[in-house]
C-alpha cells in the first residue's frame, strides 16, 4: 500500500514539475479556472483573460467558462457570456441557462431549459441532475426520483450525479 501511495505522489510531483494539469470534463466545477473580470473570459487556448466579444474563444470555451462563474454565484455574467454562444441549442449551454436562472430562483424558467436539454441530449445526466434538483425546489419529489431512476441506467449509482440528486431528494423529503 505504501508502495502504491509513493507512486501516486511522485505522479503528481512529475505532472507538477512538468506543469501538467489534470484534465476536466466539461462542466467540472469551477476550481481550477482562472477568474476573469466583469466582461472578459477566460481563454484556454491562451491561458489568459479575454475579452467576451474575442472570436478567439470558441463556444465550448464560453460554455465552460459560464457555467464557473455561475458556480462562483456570478449567475447574471454567467448568462451573459452564455449569450455570446453561437450555438444556443447545445445541450450544455442550455443545462448552464438552466442552472444560472434556477439559481437566480427562476425555477421554472430553469426547468424549461433543463427540459429542452434533455430533450437534445437525453443521456446527459448532469442535466438530469439539476432538473431533479429544480423538482425538489418545487415538492415535485416524484418527478426528481424519476430523473434519480433515469441516472442510475446512464451512470450507475456510484457518479456524483446521482449521489447530489439523491442527497437532495433525501433532504427535500425532510422539508
Amino acid at each position: 500500500m505504501k508502495a502504491r501511495h509513493l507512486l501516486i505522489a511522485a505522479s503528481l510531483g512529475i505532472a507538477a514539475a512538468l506543469h501538467i494539469a489534470p484534465a476536466l470534463a466539461a462542466g467540472d466545477d469551477s476550481a481550477t479556472t482562472p477568474t476573469c473580470k466583469k466582461g472578459e473570459i477566460w481563454n484556454k487556448k491562451t491561458q489568459k483573460c479575454e475579452k467576451q466579444s474575442s472570436a478567439n474563444i470558441d463556444d465550448s470555451n464560453r460554455a465552460d467558462y459560464a457555467y464557473s462563474l455561475a458556480k462562483e454565484g456570478r449567475y447574471q455574467e454567467a448568462l451573459a457570456v452564455l449569450d455570446t454562444v453561437k450555438n444556443q441549442n447545445d445541450p450544455e449551454v442550455l443545462n448552464y441557462r438552466g442552472y444560472a436562472t434556477r439559481k437566480l430562483g427562476r425555477t421554472d424558467e430553469g426547468i424549461s431549459y433543463y427540459l429542452r436539454s434533455v430533450a437534445a441530449a437525453p443521456r446527459y445526466a448532469k442535466v438530469r441532475e439539476y432538473l431533479g434538483e429544480a423538482y425538489v425546489i418545487k415538492g415535485q419529489i416524484p418527478l426528481a426520483k424519476e430523473q434519480l431512476a433515469t441516472i442510475r441506467s446512464i451512470c450507475g449509482t456510484d457518479c456524483e450525479e446521482y449521489k447530489d440528486l439523491s442527497e437532495a431528494i433525501t433532504q427535500g423529503s425532510k422539508i
